[in-house]
This record gives C-alpha cells, sequence and structure tokens, in this order.
C-alpha cells in the first residue's frame, strides 16, 4: 500500500466521512485514520443522507475511476438492491471544464499540428466535460460539422493507480468478508477494468461506430456518425456531428409532429435488434445519446460503452427464455444455473422452490399485463437472494433492456415491451432448435466427449503418481470445520466421562470386596466416588438424549 499512500488515505477519509467506516475494516483501510472517530462533516440538508445517497456522494468525491464502477453497478441488480441501484444510476459522468491550453496541448502532441491549422473551425468552448474527456464542436475543411473528443492529460495514470487499488482492495474483502467471497469481488473488479481500459481508448470507440454504422447499413430508422480517422487517435476522436431533438423532450417531439407510438417502438426494435440479431449492442442508451431527426429516425452517439454476447451466452439466454415460457420447472432450474456464476455450490432445492413460485406469479397472465422490467426485477432479486451472480455482459443486457422499456413507455404509456420482445426471443427459440444448430451442438458435445477420452490416460497417470507420492491435500474452511470439531469435543468429553465413571465404579468394588469391616474414611470415600460416578452417569444419559 506504501506506493499508493495518499490516495489510499483520501479514500478511507471520504468512506469516513459518509458513513461508511465499517467497510475500512472489511477493505484493510482502517489504519489510514486510526484516530477519526467519523466527526469530519459533510455537506448537511434538511433530511439526513440516506445509506444509498452517501455511496454515491462518496464514488462522486472520488472521481473518474469510482463514478464509472458506480455507473456499473447501477446496472448490476444481481448484486445490489433496488435502493442503491437507483441512486447510482443518478451518477453523471461530469467534471469541471479543463484549460484550453492542456487540450490543445494534447491535440498538438497526437495529430502534429495546432487545431486552428487541422480544422476550418475550432470553438475552444467545450460542449461537454467528462472524467476522461472533453468534446468540442469544429467544423471540417469541407464543412462538415463535426465533434472532437479529447482525452484528459493525467487521466490515464490516475485511472491506473485507481484500479490497482480497486483490485487490492478487493481481494482484501474476499479474504475478510464472507458475503464479499460469495460475489467474487476480485472478478468483479477485474472485468470492470477491462471495460475501463478500453473506453479509454478513443481508437476503440472510433471501431465500435464503424460496427454499428456496418450492421445497420441500409436502414432508415438508424443514423451512426462518421469516423474522420485522419484526425483520431487513441487520445483524440473526430466523429460527425449528428443534431436532433433529445428523445425525451416530449413537447418538442410533439411539436415537430413526431409520432412517439411509432418512435418508441423504432427505438425498441433498434435495440432489440443490436442484442439478438447482431449480438452486440450500445450499453448506454440514455436520452442523452440519442437524437430524433426530423424523418423520425434515431441518432445514436457515444460508442464507449457497448456490450456483446458470445454463441454460449446467447444459448444460454434462449433456453432460460424457452423453459420460462414452457414452464418447465426443473428445466428452467438447470438454465438458470447454467446461465449464472457462483463461487459456491448452489442450493438446487431451495433454488427450484423459488423458481416455482416466480413462475405462479406470471402463469396464465397475457404478456400485455406483464412488465418486462418488473419481471426482470424480480428474476435478479430472485439471483441476488440465492447469491448467484450473472456474467457482467448478461447483467448489462438486462440494465439495457430495461432503460429500453422505461424510456418507450415514456414516449407512449400504453406502449407493451414483451410484445416488441415476442418476435425476437421466438426467432431465438426456433434457432436453437433448427437442424443447423443441433447438429453443431452435437457436434460440440461430440469434440468434448473425444477431447475427454484424449485427455484420460494422462489424467490417470497423474493421479497415481500424486497417490505415490504425497497423495491428496484436502483444504477445509474454518466455517466447515466447526461442526466436526464441535462433535468431536462432544464425543471425547464423553468418553472421557465414562471412563472416570468405569474406574470409579471399579474402584468402590475393589474397596467393598476387600473390606469387610469399614473405617470412616473408607465410608466416605466410597459416597464420595459414588457421589461423582452417579453424576458422570447422569451426564452421559442427559447428552446421549439430548442427541436424539
Amino acid at each position: 500500500m506504501s506506493t499508493h499512500r495518499n490516495r489510499y488515505r483520501r479514500i478511507a477519509t471520504i468512506l469516513e466521512r459518509h458513513g461508511l467506516g465499517l467497510g475500512l475494516g472489511l477493505l484493510g483501510l482502517e489504519k489510514w485514520i486510526p484516530f477519526n472517530k467519523g466527526v469530519l462533516g459533510h455537506a448537511r440538508r434538511a433530511e439526513p443522507y440516506t445509506n444509498p445517497e452517501h455511496v454515491r456522494l462518496a464514488l462522486e468525491e472520488l472521481g473518474p475511476t469510482f463514478i464509472k464502477l458506480g455507473q456499473l453497478l447501477s446496472t448490476r441488480s444481481d448484486l445490489l438492491p433496488a435502493a442503491y441501484l437507483a441512486e447510482l444510476a443518478k451518477l453523471q459522468d461530469g467534471a469541471p471544464s479543463e484549460d484550453w491550453e492542456p487540450m490543445k496541448a494534447v491535440i498538438r502532441e497526437e495529430l502534429g499540428a495546432d487545431p486552428e491549422q487541422l480544422f476550418a473551425q475550432f470553438d475552444p468552448q467545450p460542449l461537454a466535460a467528462a472524467s476522461i474527456g472533453q468534446a468540442y464542436a469544429a467544423t471540417l475543411h469541407d464543412g462538415t460539422e463535426a465533434v472532437v473528443k479529447v482525452r484528459r492529460p493525467g487521466a490515464v495514470a490516475q485511472i491506473h493507480e485507481d484500479l490497482e487499488i480497486l483490485q487490492n482492495l478487493a481481494d482484501r474483502a474476499d479474504k475478510r468478508w464472507e458475503s464479499a467471497r460469495q460475489y467474487n469481488l476480485p472478478g468483479i473488479v477485474e472485468e470492470f477494468s477491462r471495460s475501463l481500459l478500453a473506453e479509454l481508448d478513443y481508437l476503440q470507440e472510433g471501431r465500435n461506430a464503424e460496427r454499428f454504422a456496418a450492421d445497420f447499413t441500409g436502414s432508415t430508422d438508424v443514423a451512426i456518425p462518421q469516423v474522420f480517422w485522419e484526425t483520431s487517435t487513441s487520445r483524440v476522436l473526430t466523429l460527425e456531428r449528428m443534431r436532433g431533438l433529445r428523445v425525451d423532450d416530449l413537447t418538442a417531439l410533439n411539436t415537430a409532429g413526431i409520432d412517439r407510438h411509432q418512435l418508441a417502438e423504432r427505438g425498441a426494435n433498434l435495440i432489440l435488434t443490436m442484442v439478438f440479431e447482431n449480438r452486440f449492442f450500445h450499453a448506454d442508451p440514455h436520452p442523452g445519446n440519442m437524437f430524433i431527426q426530423p424523418d423520425g429516425s434515431i441518432a445514436l452517439i457515444d460508442f464507449g460503452m457497448v456490450g456483446h454476447l458470445d454463441e454460449d451466452v446467447t444459448d444460454q439466454l434462449s433456453e432460460v427464455l424457452l423453459t420460462f415460457t414452457q414452464g418447465d420447472l426443473d428445466a428452467l432450474t438447470t438454465a438458470v444455473l447454467a446461465l449464472s456464476v457462483t463461487k459456491d455450490a448452489p442450493d438446487r432445492d431451495d433454488l427450484h422452490r423459488s423458481l416455482a413460485a416466480f413462475i405462479g406469479l406470471y402463469r396464465g397472465r397475457p404478456l400485455s399485463e406483464i412488465n418486462l422490467s418488473h419481471l426482470l426485477g424480480q428474476l435478479l432479486a430472485l439471483l441476488r437472494h440465492q447469491h448467484l451472480q450473472l456474467p457482467q455482459q448478461t447483467a448489462l443486457l438486462f440494465k439495457v433492456l430495461m432503460m429500453t422499456e422505461g424510456l418507450a413507455a415514456e414516449l407512449d404509456p400504453q406502449f407493451d415491451m414483451l410484445q416488441a420482445l415476442t418476435p425476437f426471443s421466438e426467432r431465438l427459440a426456433q434457432h436453437q432448435l433448427s437442424l443447423p444448430a443441433l447438429a453443431k451442438r452435437w457436434a460440440k458435445a461430440s469434440a468434448d466427449a473425444g477431447a475427454l477420452l484424449l485427455e484420460l490416460p494422462a489424467t490417470l497417470r497423474r493421479m497415481r503418481q500424486i497417490l505415490d507420492t504425497n497423495g491428496f491435500e484436502v483444504h477445509l474452511r474454518a466455517a466447515e470445520l466447526e461442526p466436526l470439531v464441535g462433535r468431536a469435543e462432544r464425543i471425547g468429553n464423553r468418553l472421557i466421562a465414562g471412563l472416570i465413571a468405569a474406574a470409579l465404579v471399579n474402584g468402590i468394588g475393589e474397596l467393598v470386596s476387600n473390606n469387610t469391616k469399614w473405617r470412616s474414611r473408607e465410608g466416605v470415600m466410597i459416597g464420595a466416588g459414588a457421589g461423582v460416578a452417579s453424576a458422570l452417569g447422569g451426564y452421559l444419559l442427559w447428552t446421549m438424549r439430548r442427541r436424539r
């Protein structure tokens, strides 16, 4: 910790200020504020802050890395209760504007010239300021309007330091905190680190934009900005400027004569096509990233955060959808376990009972009466109760579907998200049951079985070598040993009591048989021995009865 001493101290101080001192011990940060008893103070207001609000405020104070972490956690309904999700969803990736000269220096370093030479016009006042970079309005020499995103100086170094600290804290919590072990915090931080580092690379964002443009080539429902690669690097990105009405500006949409019902259908189909057909989707479709053009088409911006579903996850999702609609409880339990991840062995019977109650809530109800967000929220709460965790991409997908339904319902309160989802899920199920898909799964299973057979002789040789050398080592957690140790102690106590009682009975018998005339001392010894033996016998009878 010594290499990041100041940063650790600041993290500990901010957590303590917001009443999160319990986390200091779990994260191993208590030594950084040894004398602080929480009297650091923060902004006061009439109503005290709730715990979720304190968490959000602490993340905002800690800066861009922790803001991004909070934004990611706001998508993890399988990890956090609804109150925390709602509060973390308020986190905005905003920051005070950076001075123009440092940002201009970045452009000069990356592109080899000042922006006044590279562009016909360039406005030094930023359109938007985020924690990682700032966006500026510019005009190309051919008259095309553009937006130039420039990464802040020093942003990467700070994020790398914070990611290293987060990984250390997650490892410590995993060792100290039983609940953390159930949710694999080190794995969550590792996935988050990969996602955030990819977002730092503007070249990757440009490639994402081009992939979306390729996926929707010829579509009149969506517009994707063009990337101008000649003025783009990993720290500077130049994109076509997209204009239009914000998708949540209902008054402006009505004034412009935009059909909001059609717009809701268009937006939902756009996201569902990304997810279920392209398997590559915009992971942050909030209103600020969607502009409605005069013809009703949707212009998308900001492609730093994207989601992608590999074939295995898509197959698992389709299996969950299929078994849920069929009401096959056993198959649904298997499908949910296959989709989820956990460090501990799950209780299948308990999950089976929970899913039975879950299915019972929706059995026989028409789709028009089912709210998709509510359904997904209940499913995620069920998984959280069972200590089951979704892969990050699947959790992100659920969040995007819930955001899409909320936005569509705002445009058209009568919009039925499940009705829009039905044709996509049906095509997915048909694909799963098609001959090519079945043949592919059979081929994969055959290949796996063949690989296992080929590896079997080597595996058996390794097992024999282990048995011939040191044998097997069995590792048990302390919590697993406690019942065994307690039972061994009880057995040992009863055995010792029995031996003592037997010795006393034997001794009394010897005294009685060898002495015809008892003296008072011998009588006292025999009485005391009989009393102790009776007490020990009573103890044995009591423990045996309690055990039964």
